[in-house]
């Protein structure tokens, strides 16, 4: 026979669906199975509720006396009858019963009887660094100077005062682990969990660190050492694995270093090649010539320049570029007609004679 779900609520069948979440809420403040309610008591009331809160299933609760998994009669057979446990949780939650099924169901699936907690690991920091764009392109190395928690000099991160002893935990028996064992709706879970006394390591200090007063960390500031590679362009990361804050009985975070590039007065980046623009005078780009070119690297190069080159045209240098794992880029040189601020009589003359000539 179907249960009337209305009367193990205690309302009417015309009732509002703020009616039914009232009435839930009651109800489960009173049956709680953490407040010494029955455990079966309670599974009735959210399984009505899980019913007459949802319009569609209450559509076919009203009309068949039972709502269906999978929308209908001919539903697929999905279990819990239909339920949608994020109404269980959504009702608790507002209700202010503390009970949520996302706990139950993480023990299941991650630690849940007999499993084994993750080992704890540090918090993961980050920090912004500009360099100058050559450094940028041939790589350097810098040293920054954190603040962050980092493991304590004095005990090496122990907790205990140096010259002292550890002890075994007497709250896990120096297993670093406590087992837990949950009642809910769905039965009796099992759980591990790390012991919060002695942070996991299965031994506590007779007598603390002075320095970090047993917790085997504390804040202070570090150098820290930072290789960058040689290309590394503008906005990049760098990873430093467990450079971030320390834990005392895990793994510390990782450091991640964003790199700021300044802007080069010359030079500019596009891919693996060096781009620079080089002012040339008009009678140069007729007739050409050979200008010096100062490269990156402080080297002075021959840069020969054809006749009749064209402005805007490109001369490129072979292996000046970017260097990266397999090869360099090139430098690209992007040739601009320097015009005169204004022209002698001669100097306009023989101009007017290249315009008779049609060039």
């Amino acid at each position: 026979m179907a249960k009337d779900y209305y009367s193990v609520l205690g309302v009417d069948k015309k009732a509002s669906k703020d009616d039914i979440k009232k009435a839930f809420r009651k109800l489960a403040h009173k049956y709680h199975p953490d407040k010494g309610g029955p455990d079966e008591k309670f599974k009735e009331i959210t399984e009505a509720y899980a019913v007459l809160s949802d319009d569609k299933k209450r559509r076919e609760y009203d009309a068949y006396g039972q709502a269906f998994p999978g929308g209908g009669p001919a539903g697929n057979g999905n279990g819990f009858g239909g339920f949608d446990f994020s109404q269980f949780q959504q009702g608790f939650g507002q209700g202010g019963v503390e009970f949520d099924l996302g706990d139950i169901f993480g023990e299941m699936f991650s630690g849940g009887r007999g499993g084994s907690p993750r080992t704890p690991r540090g918090r993961d920091i980050s920090i912004d660094l500009e360099i100058p764009f050559k450094d940028a392109v041939f790589g350097t190395a810098r040293t920054v100077l954190i603040a962050k928690v980092s493991t304590c000099t004095l005990c090496r991160g122990t907790g205990a005062a140096p010259g002292t002893e550890l002890e075994t935990c007497k709250t896990c028996n120096g297993s670093g682990r406590v087992h837990e064992i949950r009642n809910s709706i769905l039965g009796q879970f099992s759980s591990v969990r790390l012991c919060t006394q002695c942070d996991g390591s299965g031994k506590i200090p007779k007598e603390k660190c002075p320095e970090c007063k047993g917790h085997g960390t504390r804040r202070r500031e570090e150098e820290i050492k930072i290789n960058i590679p040689p290309g590394i362009d503008n906005g990049e990361m760098i990873r430093l694995p467990q450079q971030g804050e320390a834990v005392k009985t895990g793994i510390a975070g990782d450091l991640y270093v964003k790199i700021h590039v300044k802007p080069h007065p010359v030079f500019r980046r596009e891919d693996l090649n060096l781009v620079m623009d080089l002012p040339v005078k008009l009678t140069d780009a007729l007739l050409g010539t050979t200008v010096p070119v100062e490269t990156l690297e402080g080297k002075t190069l021959e840069v020969k320049i054809p006749p009749m080159k064209r402005a805007e045209e490109l001369l490129r240098v072979r292996g000046k570029g970017i260097p990266s794992e397999f090869a360099r880029g090139d430098l690209i040189i992007r040739l601009e007609t320097a015009l005169p601020q204004k022209l002698s009589s001669k100097a306009k003359k023989a101009m007017e004679d290249l315009r008779n000539e049609g060039i």
